[in-house]
């Protein structure tokens, strides 16, 4: 695709090539970019190195996997000058996010980020909404983000809960009615509380479905291979309302089970029902009991103040800001010219005269003007089909003797012999 803007004529923007990744790779190693990108890793890249020759094949029809490699390069004289790890956050594929950016400073001062967030617009026409989650305190890459249409949607903080704290919270007395296991036919249930639990204006971003809470079978196998490489777990559980028949909380949590990374948690509460924070964090405290000493790392938006409000009650400490950015992306259809309301009003008053019939021997030929026959000999070799010159060649002989069509006399009529 052509770049957008006219110094980097010579930059070719594509889809990533596994040659592109080995230079990506060693770019990283050497100089890599902050783009400020929340859950990004440089270990990120060589594991997409690794993963491309098994996951190529798999973008030619329609898999889970099909858009796990969506890398997208600038390349100038065979050498890539930044990279763009993009996925589709829904089942739906409505709702994109930048899950991954290598654009060393050299490049980020030639626009390269700005081209590469562009051709992805311009690309994937599926997408009708972009978002990504950045630091607050990576200002270049908050001013690139800005220029390229993005705005702010919420703002995250990330919470630590150490050791001694869980330890402290296992102890507690837990009151938990009607926790249950997460399973695909509870897809309907978590649906209806994470529409409850986000404002509109987020849960038209994200634009989930009930198919996004469920796991299908190759999901699972990912999944749990990756956790198993990994040394992690997946634990997730909901709280049931009989009287509702609703589920009004859900907590997931990652654990670490060789201690080497902390614990992440998940929360999902009814606004209606906030007393049960503390009950779901006994929960996982619970959990991670049983493994070795790590602490507990989870979310908070600005839109859920009882949260915030509970986890500084317990003393957890705030570890990093975020913003959650998002934009729209409106494609432009080229539209094909509408032909006049009258040359339709004519073509169809046109079809609806009737033809004028010819009628002959017992048949009834439809032709042109009266007077004039029609050959029938253009139309085809269907049947026995005869010329007729003029319609006196039909009803001519009709005073004298029965003839045929084509003008001879029966053998076998009375009048004949």
């Amino acid at each position: 695709m052509t770049p957008f803007l006219p110094q980097n004529a010579d930059v070719a923007l594509r889809l990533a090539h596994h040659r592109d990744l080995d230079g990506i790779v060693e770019q990283a190693a050497e100089s890599p970019s902050d783009m400020g990108l929340m859950g990004a890793q440089a270990s990120d890249w060589l594991q997409a190195q690794q993963w491309y020759g098994s996951l190529r094949m798999l973008r030619w029809f329609p898999n889970p996997l099909q858009h796990a490699l969506d890398i997208y390069v600038a390349v100038r004289d065979r050498q890539p000058l930044g990279a763009l790890w993009v996925e589709p956050v829904n089942c739906t594929r409505s709702t994109w996010r930048v899950k991954q950016a290598q654009i060393p400073a050299s490049s980020r001062n030639q626009g390269i980020g700005s081209e590469l967030l562009r051709h992805c617009f311009e690309t994937i026409w599926e997408a009708r909404t972009w978002m990504l989650e950045v630091d607050v305190n990576c200002k270049h890459a908050l001013a690139m983000y800005r220029q390229n249409g993005f705005q702010p949607l919420a703002q995250h903080t990330y919470w630590t809960l150490s050791a001694e704290q869980l330890r402290e919270l296992a102890e507690q007395p837990m009151r938990l009615p009607n926790f249950m296991p997460v399973t695909n036919a509870d897809a309907p249930l978590l649906y209806q509380l994470d529409t409850a639990a986000m404002p509109p204006h987020v849960r038209q971003v994200f634009d989930r479905h009930v198919d996004d809470f469920r796991t299908s079978v190759m999901d699972a196998a990912v999944q749990g291979s990756k956790h198993s490489v990994r040394g992690l777990q997946n634990n997730r559980g909901y709280v049931f309302e009989p009287q509702r028949k609703a589920a009004i909380g859900y907590c997931g949590l990652i654990s670490s089970h060789d201690g080497e990374v902390p614990h992440q948690a998940d929360l999902t509460v009814h606004p209606a029902y906030t007393w049960l924070y503390p009950e779901l964090l006994r929960q996982m405290a619970r959990i991670a009991r049983s493994l070795p000493e790590q602490s507990l790392v989870l979310t908070s938006a600005d839109y859920q103040p009882e949260r915030e409000a509970y986890l500084e009650s317990i003393g957890a400490q705030r570890s990093q800001h975020t913003l959650l950015l998002a934009r729209s992306v409106w494609h432009k259809l080229r539209e094909s010219r509408s032909r006049p309301l009258e040359n339709w009003r004519q073509e169809m008053l046109q079809g609806l005269q009737p033809a004028k019939p010819l009628a002959g021997g017992g048949r009834m030929f439809w032709g042109g003007p009266a007077g004039l026959s029609t050959p029938l000999g253009d139309w085809g070799d269907r049947g026995d089909r005869w010329e007729l010159d003029s319609l006196d060649t039909l009803f001519g002989a009709q005073d004298d003797q029965p003839q045929n069509y084509d003008g001879s006399t029966d053998p076998q009529s009375p009048d004949a012999n």
